[in-house]
């Protein structure tokens, strides 16, 4: 184990630029960070929100809940003990989470596991390989989650079946719904938010040969999806016994470092949040979870094809869009 020791300001300024790499909806990153001598504060940025796909703001507080959890892991990997407060002050909404740290903790092998995870995540949008995602690596993924009060459930052949329906009427939904389409493609196109939104490298070339069918972005990318089908694929459900924005804010949480552990296993993710923007479908999956919670999102787990390499990377916006930073608070 080894010490690290520094500048609590630097440390946080370190780890706000660090969170930047999280996972969004659309890659709208719609964070922003606060950063000052003892502290740094997580607001949300409502010039990236997505008022048609999410009206509520339930997939925006699980993104930057996702940021929260990547902030803490590039502080705990920089040495530093890290104390989290959600929502403290009720008059300000838009504060989601403040952070403080100390230094001088030990840096152990696990904080340089998820922060080297960090730094590889990305979204495989590309089927699966036949090799199966094993047990215990999902009830490696189940305990991670259930450390932010979060329950993780994987699918059974008869629910995914229930989730390719879900799916195809959320898209139904969507394709629909003008204010869907809009913001769509406002996040896909060649207008998109420079160091936002999702470049055509990333969006398949043509429909993945799946059976859980994949977002339709409405339009083909560059991004070559090759051949074979997504059998040996898992599904699982994160989902919790409320439905508030701490319970998203712990989801998000719960998201990325389930996220960071399967990349750390060696398995690619796809989430599916489409099902929970979506009132009826929500309600599905709700009964497919026998009642027993509130479906946040759902991922798929599997094996990258080794012979394509890494699909291509979402940008990301500067740090002084997405930070501000007072030197002398």
């Amino acid at each position: 184990m080894t010490t690290s020791h520094g500048a609590p300001g630097a440390a946080y300024a370190q780890a706000a630029e660090a969170a930047g790499r999280a996972p969004s909806i659309h890659n709208t990153q719609p964070w922003h960070w606060s950063v000052h001598p003892d502290r740094l504060e997580l607001r949300t940025d409502p010039s990236r929100a997505l008022p048609g796909t999410d009206p509520d703001g339930r997939m925006l507080t699980v993104s930057c809940g996702a940021a929260l959890h990547h902030a803490e892991v590039a502080l705990r990997a920089a040495g530093h003990d890290v104390d989290v407060r959600m929502l403290p002050d009720p008059a300000d909404p838009g504060l989601l989470a403040v952070l403080t740290s100390a230094a001088g903790a030990p840096v152990t092998p696990e904080a340089m596991r998820l922060m080297q995870a960090l730094r590889l995540r990305h979204t495989d949008r590309r089927p699966t390989v036949g090799v199966a995602v094993t047990a215990e690596q999902v009830d490696e993924l189940r305990e991670i989650a259930g450390q932010y009060g979060v329950h993780l459930h994987r699918l059974n052949p008869d629910q995914v079946t229930d989730l390719v329906v879900a799916v195809s009427r959320a898209e139904d939904a969507a394709a629909a719904e003008p204010a869907w389409q809009a913001e769509t493609a406002r996040w896909t196109g060649p207008d998109r938010p420079a160091g936002a939104g999702l470049p055509p490298e990333v969006i398949p070339d043509r429909r993945p040969e799946t059976d859980v069918g994949e977002r339709d972005f409405g339009t083909r990318g560059t991004l070559e999806v090759g051949g074979g089908h997504d059998k040996a694929s898992t599904y699982v459900v994160l989902f919790g016994d409320d439905d508030d924005r701490a319970a998203w804010l712990r989801a998000g949480q719960a998201l990325s470092a389930v996220w960071l552990h399967a990349t750390a296993q060696g398995l690619a993710v796809l989430p599916f949040s489409q099902v929970v923007e979506i009132d009826g479908t929500r309600a599905m999956m709700r009964r497919i979870l026998s009642q027993l919670g509130h479906a946040y999102i759902v991922l798929r787990l599997g094996a990258a094809d080794p012979e394509h390499g890494l699909p291509g990377r979402t940008p990301r916006l500067a740090f002084d869009e997405t930070t501000s930073v007072d030197a002398g608070d």
